[in-house]
């Protein structure tokens, strides 16, 4: 199946069976959100799998009741850094200098540009960068689950603050900013299973300058 038809397919799943997501399938959907690109190359975010199911239900409280939280196989919550610092950012290049055998000389001059760029900002212009990093994460793994059959919707409607109490994401320096719950769709309760796929027209979508 190309990725084309994977995004026809897929829809925003309104309801799940409760049928669980055989692991290798979590894991190549969270390994695409590992690999998506972010900018410099700081990956400012991270996966957390929810699986418990008193969690899941704790979430869902503070989620307007999404009965998809509930009743998926694994519930992905993705959380972005809640600032840039001098310390997060040197450690992303050791690591990655280390891997690549490289001394740490090697990006001292880029690490001091992006430290002095960022330290400049407030925490919260920070956070929003690192969000839209989650972003691209996020849209890189529904994008592995569809071409894998696995439902995933995609959702923004929580309370952000209660997630981060709940999940004690402030002492990992974390926000939360998307949740993804994963599953098979529960084909006779969906109201939207059936119904055309609908974007604006691609001539309208697309803007040529020649």
């Amino acid at each position: 199946m190309s990725l084309i038809e994977a995004l026809n397919w897929r829809y925003a799943t309104k309801k799940m069976n409760g049928i669980a997501v055989p692991q290798e399938k979590v894991d190549q959907i969270v390994a695409a959100a590992h690999l998506a690109p972010t900018s410099s190359g700081l990956q400012p975010f991270k996966v957390i799998v929810v699986t418990n199911q008193e969690l899941k239900e704790k979430i869902a409280a503070i989620a307007w009741g999404q009965q998809q939280i509930i009743d998926c196989s694994h519930l992905l919550v993705f959380a972005a850094w809640d600032n840039y610092t001098e310390e997060n950012i040197r450690a992303v290049f050791a690591h990655a200098n280390a891997e690549r055998n490289l001394p740490a000389a090697t990006t001292a001059d880029y690490e001091n540009t992006l430290i002095a760029n960022y330290t400049n900002k407030t925490a919260e212009e920070n956070f929003n960068h690192a969000a839209k990093q989650a972003y691209i994460g996020f849209g890189v793994a529904l994008a592995e689950a569809a071409l894998l059959k696995v439902d995933a919707t995609p959702m923004e409607g929580f309370d952000a603050s209660k997630l981060d109490e709940l999940l004690n994401l402030k002492s990992l320096h974390l926000r939360s900013t998307t949740l993804m719950p994963l599953g098979y769709r529960e084909e006779n309760g969906d109201w939207l299973l059936n119904l055309k796929k609908v974007r604006t027209p691609l001539t309208e979508f697309v803007i040529e300058l020649k």
